[in-house]
């Protein structure tokens, strides 16, 4: 980024807003609890894939990860009550500090003045989780007056998830029929916010894109070598255990290796003897890629993940606790770490799409003027629990040994821009 464009940044992030947001503090994950998921609904699940695969046989990861993640009757993101924050699974960082969602919308707020201020214009976000980082965007858009012209549009499977987020960002809120959206309401600055299930049923128009936490969420399916032969990796039961879910290897082409070794199967790919692809997470790019060039504006990627120098990363949380993803279907999060190499291949297939980045979230914060907004905040603050909460937030969202250099941030932005945004 440019460095003037820096400066400018920072001056706006000391001087928006003094007032510290209350977060509740973070206990230590080993104190932390999460209410489970009925027993009944796993359960359920569980029986559903066995059944699943005892009639076709082996079933994808991807598969698996559907099922157990978005399963209407017993998917963790479906039934669980709280899987987000202190009393969650798994803890992100909007949660654990205002500092990331302000960052956050005044850079985008300065992307948006690059474009030249088009109006009207729309905040898209995929997986808005209990709608912390949305209601710190608006906060700041409201603070800096650019809130006429604008619509918020989430994607949001999960129905229980979307009360959730619209009891923090609205005044009020209700369920709509056939219209496209599920839900929609209006914040106190009298903004208008929508609900979808699909990124491709929002309106188009001019977007700012943010996407945290939600690439590393979509199904995967995993590729091993084994000498010269790549295999997929499928989930069964085995047999000696009676009920219990394993891993095996294809013993033939399936499908999805198939499109893999043809159509991916690159000569850096080629060197490597693990990969997880998402293949869903490439449809999602196309359709930003589409909107981008149709419309204007940019996308923003937050994730964990690494540069294709991973091999299995397949796994679940409970409790803040690595949990074995194969037990209990539905009670815990299973997530894969983003391969950013795969998600740059991708939107270079779209041909409309550049990218920038990925850079570590330390790297960004830092250069966005995050801890010029931390000492604001400090300055401000009313008590000495209230700068150790805010300090250690802090280290927790930058350090190399937490946040800092595990998360990535990766920009995707319309081709024919390219030029300008080199400046």
């Amino acid at each position: 980024m440019n460095p003037r464009i820096v400066g400018r940044l920072a001056q706006q992030v000391r001087r928006y807003s003094y007032k510290p947001v209350r977060r509740v503090p973070l206990p230590p994950a080993s104190k932390t609890t999460a209410p489970d998921v009925k027993p009944a609904d796993g359960f359920q699940l569980a029986n559903e894939l066995r059944s699943r695969i005892a009639a076709g046989g082996p079933i994808p990861i991807a598969t698996y990860m559907k099922q157990v993640l978005t399963n209407p009757a017993a998917g963790y993101y479906m039934t669980a009550d709280a899987v987000f924050g202190r009393k969650g699974d798994f803890i992100t960082s909007p949660e654990i500090g205002q500092v990331f969602g302000e960052v956050l919308a005044v850079w985008s707020l300065n992307e948006w003045h690059k474009f030249g201020r088009p109006v009207p214009f729309q905040l898209v976000e995929l997986g808005p989780g209990k709608g912390t980082m949305m209601s710190d965007v608006l906060r700041v858009y409201g603070k800096f007056k650019v809130t006429a012209g604008l619509t918020v549009h989430l994607v949001e499977m999960s129905e229980r998830l979307s009360k959730v987020q619209a009891s923090l960002l609205c005044r009020s809120s209700a369920e709509c029929g056939d219209k496209g959206y599920y839900r929609s309401g209006v914040t106190a600055d009298g903004v208008k916010v929508y609900w979808y299930r699909r990124l491709e049923d929002v309106p188009q128009g001019f977007s700012l894109i943010f996407a945290h936490e939600f690439f590393d969420a979509l199904p995967i399916h995993k590729f091993v070598k084994e000498g010269d032969a790549w295999k997929e990796v499928l989930i069964d039961v085995d047999p000696e255990e009676g009920e219990k879910f394993r891993f095996v290897a294809s013993k033939a082409d399936t499908p999805m290796l198939r499109l893999f070794l043809n159509s991916y199967c690159s000569e850096a790919i080629k060197e490597r003897d693990h990969v997880e692809m998402s293949f869903e997470s490439e449809a999602v790019i196309q359709e930003i890629g589409s909107r981008l060039s149709s419309n204007g504006g940019l996308a923003l990627i937050v994730d964990y993940g690494h540069l294709g120098d991973k091999g299995d990363t397949f796994r679940a949380f409970r409790h803040h606790k690595l949990h074995d993803p194969l037990v209990e279907p539905g009670c815990a999060d299973l997530t894969a770490d983003v391969d950013f190499s795969l998600l740059k291949l991708f939107c270079e297939r779209t041909g409309k799409i550049f990218t920038v980045g990925p850079t570590s979230q330390r790297a960004f914060l830092e250069m966005a003027g995050a801890r010029e907004r931390l000492e604001v905040l400090l300055a401000a603050a009313s008590s000495e629990e209230e700068k150790h909460r805010l300090t250690d937030g802090f280290r927790m969202l930058t350090d190399d040994d937490q946040m800092g250099s595990r998360f990535k941030f990766f920009a995707l932005l319309p081709m024919e821009l390219k030029q300008m945004f080199k400046k």
